[in-house]
């Protein structure tokens, strides 16, 4: 791998405006590396070492891997993507105008240095007596998946295929086609999802392979849909029929590194239902035998294994394995189940069974007592402390009801002005809130209601003849049924706030459902019962579980409040709340 040591100057964040394109947030700066000068980019992986002053102004660091991209409209400047770099030295008293040599004897010298040796020369250097073959692979400029973005020129990537969809069909407005994806994973354990449409996706269906390693180029990437992306990347690759698509032979060496993202076992009740993806590391406390269940969609039997782990949050959680993870990894993990093994989940989905479970996918991969920090400092307080230490399941105490973020009401509990007054809440992603406040408005001329199929609740419009259309499931039925969509203003001591609520959690504050309120709202006569509904649903108090999430509307961003499940107040737990309250205030004091 070539290195430049190269001297920080000029250093500043910029947000995404700049379009020269990387991550959300890029930090920009002037390298100099002796002799000459060139524009510099961080993606924003490496913020936090810029924050926390490892990276600083007329400081020292090592290039361990970068992209040289054109400047748009200027075809003579360049600008560096730097992926991979590691500081060496503090800041200096000055930028260095010579050629100089830094304190580890490395001599400083420009990238055209290292551009003017040959292809052969970097493979004898790098690779010594490699193969011919692995030779030839070598003069490939090879980008890693980090380093890639829209407004970039010709790339190659190498990556290994860790997941492979099935082809499916689909029928729009403009028509019918097919379309398939493929996750990749490169050597440094970055994944990007590649997908292909119709003829693309033809061509390119049988060329890939599960676990095979490919060369690939002339590809298009665009932001990622945040709300259907399963894989940690900011884009999403498309390829079409002019992409290049190469099998790359005799890479047995080539493995992927499995990066993680963990979450702790006692905050998974966020993500409950949610359609993002999470991993998860814990010490084993039991395994079940193997079962069998029926799949409902096709009656087919399919294994599944059930296992239990803690962490040193004080929490379990029940993980369910299926198919072969259930048989070949899950009976390893019986095997060894007294010796309590440490385990790394990647890709599992969170669901609400018994409060909150997991359970693995097609994608998911296991490792067990993974050579990691966090297994070693995981062990470590299992043996120390763990295992003489009273454990809860970190269902107990959820709804299962709630979807989406269901937590105990009890928990995560704010008052409103913690929501109103932090209006960059849920600027990544949502958050969720616990809090109890008083219905005081619901406005009476607003849309409170949407025309639903009564097969998949989705949105329906008016047929030609008669009846009413469904797009999601693609036929006509001659009656539908009203779904609410409202907002609910809401209040308690220290402010008030506007909520949304949907169909289920509209109607336990109204009190009936949107086809009966629509019944009333038709009425004729001197009461109008409509209103007297509205307003004997206001000044009553509930207990809400929020996500708090932000809305982008006419190129402004505005906080949305979305109710996620609504409770009546229970007294005497909201007792036991305050006690807890009081108790601590004692302590603290």
């Amino acid at each position: 791998m070539i290195i430049v040591l190269l001297i920080c100057s000029e250093f500043e964040f910029r947000n995404s405006g700049y379009r020269l394109g990387f991550l959300a947030i890029d930090s920009l700066f002037n390298a100099n590396d002796g002799k000459m000068k060139i524009k510099a980019m961080l993606p924003a992986t490496l913020t936090s070492v810029i924050t926390s002053g490892k990276i600083q102004n007329l400081g020292l660091i090592r290039l361990l891997d970068y992209t040289a991209n054109d400047i748009p409209g200027k075809s003579e400047e360049k600008y560096l993507i730097v992926t991979k770099c590691e500081a060496v030295a503090p800041a200096l008293d000055s930028v260095i105008k010579a050629e100089i040599k830094a304190s580890n004897g490395i001599m400083l010298k420009s990238k055209q240095d290292f551009v003017a040796k040959s292809a052969s020369q970097i493979i004898n250097e790098q690779r010594g007596n490699a193969a011919p073959a692995a030779r030839m692979a070598m003069t490939r400029r090879v980008h890693p998946l980090v380093s890639l973005n829209p407004y970039q020129g010709s790339w190659t990537i190498k990556v290994r295929v860790t997941n492979k969809g099935v082809m499916r069909t689909y029928k729009n407005a403009r028509g019918e086609g097919c379309v398939f994806n493929v996750e990749l994973t490169d050597e440094e354990g970055t994944q990007i999802q590649a997908t292909m449409f119709n003829s693309a996706a033809k061509k390119f269906y049988d060329t890939f392979q599960m676990g095979k390693v490919y060369y690939i180029s002339r590809g298009s990437l665009k932001l990622a849909n945040k709300q259907f992306k399963t894989v940690q990347n900011d884009y999403e690759m498309t390829l079409n029929d002019n992409s290049e698509v190469e099998e790359a032979r005799n890479e047995e060496a080539f493995v992927p590194e499995t990066k993680f993202n963990f979450v702790p076992i006692d905050g998974l009740g966020a993500y409950v239902n949610q359609k993002e993806l999470i991993d998860v590391i814990g010490v084993v406390q039991s395994v079940s035998p193997t079962m069998s269940i029926r799949r409902r969609n096709d009656n087919e039997m399919i294994p599944k294994r059930d296992i239990t782990l803690a962490d040193e949050t004080k929490k379990t959680v029940v993980v369910s394995l299926w198919n072969d993870l259930a048989t070949g990894l899950g009976q390893e993990l019986l095997d060894m189940a007294d010796k309590h093994p440490v385990i790394a989940i990647k890709s599992l989905k969170v669901g609400d069974f018994q409060g909150v479970s997991l359970s693995t996918i097609s994608r998911s991969n296991v490792v067990i007592n993974p050579d990691s920090p966090e297994a070693t400092k995981l062990k470590s307080w299992y043996d120390s402390e763990g295992k003489e230490t009273s454990m809860s399941a970190i269902g107990s105490g959820m709804s299962s009801s709630a979807n989406n973020g269901s937590r105990s009401m009890y928990s995560d509990r704010v008052c409103l002005s913690h929501i109103t007054s932090n209006p960059s809440l849920g600027d990544e992603k949502p958050v969720f809130f616990s809090t109890r406040a008083y219905i005081s408005f619901i406005k009476p001329d607003q849309t409170m209601w949407y025309r639903a199929c009564k097969t998949c609740n989705k949105k329906v419009t008016e047929a030609m003849d008669s009846g009413y259309w469904c797009e999601g499931c693609q036929k006509k039925d001659e009656e539908c049924s009203l779904r609410y969509i409202m907002a609910v203003k809401v209040s308690d001591s220290t402010g008030e706030a506007w909520f949304s609520a949907f169909n289920d959690e509209a109607e336990k504050i109204v009190g009936c459902t949107a086809d009966g309120l629509n019944e009333l709202k038709s009425e004729e006569g001197e009461v109008n019962e409509f209103q007297t509904k509205l307003k004997e649903a206001t000044w009553s108090s509930h207990l809400f579980r929020v996500s708090v999430s932000q809305q982008e509307y006419n190129s402004e961003k505005r906080q949305r409040v979305t109710v996620k499940g609504v409770s009546p107040i229970d007294f005497a737990a909201e007792t036991r709340l305050l006690l807890q309250d009081i108790s601590k205030n004692k302590t603290s004091h």
